[in-house]
Order: structure tokens, then sequence, then C-alpha cells
């Protein structure tokens, strides 16, 4: 049934009714492996885009969670993000000596400094964009930073291959009109998280931009000497090699917004009935293949990033692509119940948090744990499909807690 067909709430609706009618998750190994967990909710459909809702099948989710988000933080001046050369205006003075920190030497492509003046601690999503700086960059992983404490080392790739002067002294998120912040699609995300390389970044970058030329080019009879926002229509080419001002470029803006409505318009309705389901996340396939699944610790956490996913997801389904069988709601939910134990590796923060990763077959699955007090939860989880190189390549050697 093609439920962007239905309209929004009919589709809400119908999700939730197939809750009854779906087992839950059953894996060998990992947080997907406690048996009628998560269950998968029929899809929401538009174009080459199905999200299946995931939701907690036994309701058993943190009362609150604690986190800021990088956007609120950013946006409220709270959290500070700079080059890695400026970090001595942001380290904390202590007594009333001078300040000593020869730490940072120069400004790093895949460095930046971050501070939490807030007082919560600060979740990050690897693939969320900021702009500024001298590079767009996007966060490398997934983590936790505590409250206080001096600024921290963040680890991050480039998504702006060929500027390298500074365009503010600070970073900003991206996309502050309508469309809201930005986070870059699957196929670049999945090279930041997976393959860990600059290059392998830039390429994907490069492809995405491509692709959305092709997507976002109007008619061939459209006059050749149409300009918008630095997209000359006629080449389908940018002028630009930033991720973020293609993103941010009005027709591509526009066919994004287009491919996620179905999910957008009645946005405020499908969480409200996904939330009295325990709703907490969601699995994606484009063009009928299933490529990727965000869950998060409870609703609240979900609804605070499904504008800036559901659109990333959105941008995913423009790319052109071999079609495939439409994915169906057991689809989905195998690839939840496949085994994510195999070769493992952890890192993290003692008493803060734990990323783990771990590859099993063609699929790479990632989770953030949060240690601080009274957590003790995966916070977000990413699964995604393994594709071209990565399915291939060696998994990473083995990396040790701290």
């Amino acid at each position: 049934m093609n439920l962007g067909k239905m309209g929004l709430a009919g589709a809400a609706l119908f999700a939730l009714a197939a809750f009854e009618q779906h087992s839950g998750v059953m894996a060998a190994a990992g947080p997907l492996e406690s048996g009628n967990r998560y269950s998968v909710l029929a899809p929401i459909e538009s174009g080459n885009l199905l999200l299946f809702p995931v939701v907690l099948a036994d309701g058993k989710s943190p009362d609150k969670t604690p986190f800021i988000t990088l956007d609120e933080g950013i946006k409220s001046g709270q959290v500070e993000v700079t080059e890695a050369g400026k970090v001595r205006g942001l380290v904390r003075p202590r007594g009333d000596g001078p300040v000593q920190d020869d730490s940072y030497r120069g400004d790093q492509v895949n460095t930046l400094v971050l501070l939490n003046n807030s007082n919560q601690p600060l979740l990050l999503l690897a693939g969320e964009i900021v702009t500024g700086g001298k590079q767009d960059r996007i966060i490398a992983k997934d983590r936790i930073v505590p409250v206080g404490g001096d600024p921290i080392e963040l680890s991050v790739f480039c998504i702006e291959h060929g500027r390298w002067t500074e365009s503010s002294s600070t970073f900003g998120v991206a996309g502050k009109g309508s469309a809201g912040s930005l986070m870059v699609q699957p196929t670049v995300r999945q090279q930041a998280m997976v393959s860990k390389n600059q290059q392998q970044v830039w390429d994907s970058v490069h492809g995405a931009i491509s692709q959305m030329a092709i997507a976002a080019a109007p008619p061939a009879s459209t006059s050749s000497r149409q300009m918008d926002g630095g997209m000359s229509r006629d080449s389908r080419s940018f002028s630009t090699t930033s991720y973020a001002k293609v993103m941010q470029d009005k027709a591509v803006s526009e066919k994004v917004d287009e491919a996620a409505a179905p999910v957008m318009k009645s946005r405020d309705q499908v969480l409200a009935k996904l939330r009295e389901e325990h709703a907490i996340g969601v699995v994606v396939a484009v063009r009928g293949e299933i490529v990727w699944a965000d869950l998060f610790a409870d609703t609240e956490l979900l609804s605070r990033y499904w504008t800036k996913l559901v659109r990333s997801y959105a941008a995913e389904s423009l790319s052109e692509g071999e079609n495939h069988s439409k994915a169906t709601t057991a689809d989905a939910q195998h690839f939840l119940d496949a085994p994510s134990g195999g070769a493992e590796t952890s890192e993290g923060d003692v008493g803060v948090y734990r990323y783990r990763e771990l590859r099993s077959g063609g699929t790479e699955t990632f989770l953030l744990e949060s240690l601080l007090p009274a957590t003790g939860y995966d916070v977000h989880i990413s699964k995604l499909k393994l594709k071209g190189e990565d399915r291939h390549a060696k998994s990473p050697s083995p990396q040790f807690f701290r």
C-alpha cells in the first residue's frame, strides 16, 4: 500500500495500527539482541524514500534524557566551536595567573576545538554540519561532551574541498532558514563513520553535489543564462565545493523539501502519534533498498533530530542509482534482526561515554552509550548497509576504551 497517497495522518495511523502485527527484534549480539525490544511499523512513502518507524515494544525508555544538542548549544551561544589555532581564547582561566596552553599550535583540517559552557552534557552525532572557520566540517563520530572542563579536540572531516581562508572565527550550524540545520546524507556520512578517510569523504561530497545538480536542474528549455545561488543551470554544476552551500541552494532545497514532504508536512501529528507508541527511530530505504537505521534512547531525542535526519534521507533519495524491489516491513525488521556482533572496536571517556563499532557481514553498527550518572543506556545507534569498498575493507584495528 502506498502510504504517501493515503495522506500523512492516515499513514501514521496505519503504521501505528500495524504495530501489533510485527514481532520484536532478535539479534545475536549487541544492543539489538534483546528479544521483543524493537518493532518496525509500516512505512511512510515519498517517491524513492521509505521510512519505517521503529518503536520500543516494551515501552521502557528513559524518563528524560539530559542532553543538549549541537544545534541548541550553538544557537544559544552555550557551545563554542573554533579552529584549533584559536584555542587560547577558549581555555578556562585557572586562578589569577595567565593561561598556559600550548597543546594547539595551528589550525588543522581534521581537528576543531569545542567548549561546552552549558549546564547539560552535549550530544554530538556523526554527520552533523558546522559551517565557518577555514572550511565547513562534519562531526566524524558520535560522542558526549560533559559539562565544564577545558576545550576538547573534536574529530571532524572537511566537506568543502578548496577553501582554506577564514570566513568567521567560530562555527555555526548550517541551514538557519526554514529548512533548519543540516546533516549530510547517508553516502557521505558512511565515509566519515566507516572509511574514516578525508579523501573518501571529499569524493562522496563531490558525488553528492553532482547528483544534486542533476536533480535540481530545470528542463532543457530553460534559458542557459539562468543562475541561482551559484548554480549554472545549463551546465548543471555549482561554483562552490561546499556541501552545505549546495544544500542551501534554492532549487536544491526545494527538491529536498519535495522529497520529504509527506513526512514533514504533518511532522507534529506524525511525531505525536509515534510518541504514543514510544517510537525511537527509523529504518530507511532508498529506491527500494534498505540502507540505514537511526535509533535513539527515547522519542524526545528523535523528535529533536527529526527534521535534519529526514531531510538527509530525502537528499539521498534524489541521487541516481539502481532500483530494487520495494522493501517491506518484514525486510526492515530483518535488517534490525541481523546479528550486529563480529569484529568490535571501542573507545570513549571513562564515566562519560563509550562508543562502539561492530561489523558483521554486510552491515556496520555504531553505538553511543552514556556512562554519566543516572544514565547507563544507549543514547544513539546507527546501523548501515555497507557498500562499495567499505563492504570488503578489513575491519579497523581494536582500540581501547580509556
